[in-house]
């Protein structure tokens, strides 16, 4: 998709997958469990130890294998959990600029978005902002909040006051968490993720987190997440709504493979990663200074601030028209993505070069 939505002369910075090549170990995974002809219904198998094993390594934290459940996705896992545990019509809580098909999702399922903004500092970085956070969840209706953390696009990592503090709201008003924790392994040098559920916090029994190996080892296309239970109610949930969350049995595979096997491929993304954020920064900086940056703390996601350039509310569709690359639109992630856009630097160094010099292009 990536590759093919755009004519070929467009460069697709885009989509939120990476350009590298497949670790050994996943690759390794799927190819036996082919000649295997292991192709029929999914089921969690082994993922859940897996993914223990590595949030233990990785995370600092120790969640129970009983409580984590195979889910297509996270989004779907979101979806059916919002189905299952608020009232049709509700509220859900979500804290935009944020990742566009939590708006579409939550319509799906028949509730209502109600936004609490992040706040954004006069440097141009992002925090929760916790009165628009209890503002939100006093409205009348409202059963759920929708936690991204990592946070995309803004490519915030949470600290564990800033989490402690959502914590306190969320169980003042009695809502259920969602936390979507799907970048957590790609979190980058300097920061630390911490996970919802490692929080010691009575609100972590209404609380669900959802992540996966699909952005960490890039495999989205292999159709596997992890929802993980705060609690045991929450686990009879998931186990009741099984059949409405089977996995791919190919992403189970390679998920077990990449999080017991690949973390050393990991290490070397994420040191790649590292050097494309600072090596956008200085880009940036010599040949569209009007741009104000901040590079993320975690993922491959480049939220740029493009409202100096007077490229209107969309500045992606001049870079497309004119330039021929293509970045996310700012406005897909909210209102208040007016003026901004999401760059992918998920790539090679000459790539990232190329989609710069593209978008200087477009501005002559």
């Amino acid at each position: 998709m990536k590759w093919r939505t755009y004519p070929a002369d467009v460069l697709p910075s885009f989509v939120a997958e990476m350009d590298f090549d497949l670790a050994r170990p996943v690759i390794d995974a799927v190819a036996q469990a082919m000649a295997a002809g292991d192709a029929g219904y999914g089921h969690i198998g082994q993922l859940g130890e897996a993914f223990a094993g590595f949030a233990a390594a990785r995370l600092r934290w120790n969640p129970d294998p009983a409580r984590i459940f195979a889910t297509p996705d996270v989004m779907t896992g979101i979806a059916e959990m919002i189905s299952a545990l608020t009232p049709p019509g509700s509220g859900v809580v979500i804290s935009p600029p944020v990742y566009s098909p939590f708006f579409l999702w939550i319509g799906f399922t028949g509730r209502r978005v109600v936004e609490a903004p992040l706040r954004r500092r006069d440097d141009g970085g992002y925090e929760l902002d916790a009165d628009a956070l209890d503002r939100a969840l006093s409205q009348d209706g409202v059963s759920a909040y929708i936690l991204c953390s990592p946070h995309n696009p803004v490519g915030r990592v949470w600290t564990a006051q800033e989490l402690s503090t959502v914590a306190d709201i969320c169980h003042a008003h009695g809502v259920l968490v969602l936390a979507d924790e799907i970048h957590a392994p790609l979190v980058l040098p300097g920061a630390a993720q911490v996970p919802f559920l490692s929080l010691d916090h009575p609100v972590t029994a209404r609380t669900i987190a959802f992540t996966s190996a699909s952005k960490g080892w890039n495999i989205p296309g292999l159709k596997c997440g992890l929802a993980i239970a705060g609690s045991a109610e929450l686990a009879t949930v998931l186990t009741e709504w099984k059949e409405a969350l089977l996995p791919g049995l190919l992403g189970v595979h390679a998920s077990a493979a990449a999080f017991e096997q690949a973390t050393g491929w990991l290490d070397a993304v994420l040191a790649q990663l590292d050097r494309n954020r600072g090596l956008l920064a200085r880009l940036l900086a010599e040949q569209l200074p009007q741009i104000r940056y901040r590079p993320p703390e975690a993922s491959f996601l480049a939220w740029l601030d493009c409202r100096e350039l007077g490229s209107g509310d969309d500045p992606a569709a001049g870079f497309l028209e004119r330039g021929r690359v293509a970045l996310a639109a700012g406005t897909d992630y909210g209102t208040q993505g007016r003026g901004f856009a999401r760059l992918n630097i998920g790539t090679t160094e000459p790539l990232l070069a190329e989609a710069v010099r593209r978008m200087t292009a477009s501005m002559g």
